[in-house]
C-alpha cells in the first residue's frame, strides 16, 4: 500500500482527519485520539496501528510486522507494518478499520455524539 492509498483509505473512515506531524509522519485521528500512522517517507512505507492485546500477541512475531516504536515500549497493543511478507492490502485495511473502530469506541459519550459515532453503532468499549 503506498502513502496516498494509505491516506485516501483512512480519509473514508468516519470522522478521521489528518494531520502531519512527527517528523512528516501522517497521523490519523479520529476525535483527538489516533487510530493510525504513516511513516517512512524516504524509504519503505512504515503503517502503525492500534490492535487488540490478542491481535498484538499474534502479529508481533509475523515477520514484516513488529511492536510499533515508541508506542509498544509503552505498553500500548500497536503494531507496525513495516517490510515485506507483512500484510495484504486487504488485511491492512482490515486492521486500520478495527484501529478506527478501537479508538472511536474508546472517545467519551459527549465526543462520539459530537462527532455523530453513535449512530454508527460506535458505542463505548466495556472497561475491565
Amino acid at each position: 500500500m503506498t502513502h496516498d492509498e494509505f491516506n485516501a483509505f483512512c480519509g473514508k473512515l468516519p470522522a478521521a482527519h489528518h494531520v502531519v506531524q512527527w517528523g512528516g509522519s501522517h497521523v490519523w485521528k479520529v476525535g483527538d485520539k489516533v487510530f493510525a500512522i504513516g511513516a517512512g517517507g524516504n524509504g519503505a512505507p512504515a503503517y502503525s496501528f492500534k490492535v487488540s492485546p490478542l491481535a498484538f500477541e499474534m502479529l508481533r512475531e509475523r515477520p514484516g510486522l513488529r511492536p510499533a516504536p515508541y508506542l509498544a515500549s509503552r505498553g500500548l497493543s500497536w503494531i507496525q507494518h513495516f517490510g515485506s511478507p507483512g500484510l495484504s492490502d486487504d488485511e491492512l485495511r482490515d486492521y486500520l478499520r478495527e484501529s478506527h473502530c478501537l479508538v472511536a469506541s474508546g472517545l467519551t459519550g459527549k465526543k462520539r455524539l459530537e462527532l455523530k459515532l453513535d449512530a454508527l453503532g460506535f458505542t463505548a468499549r466495556k472497561r475491565r
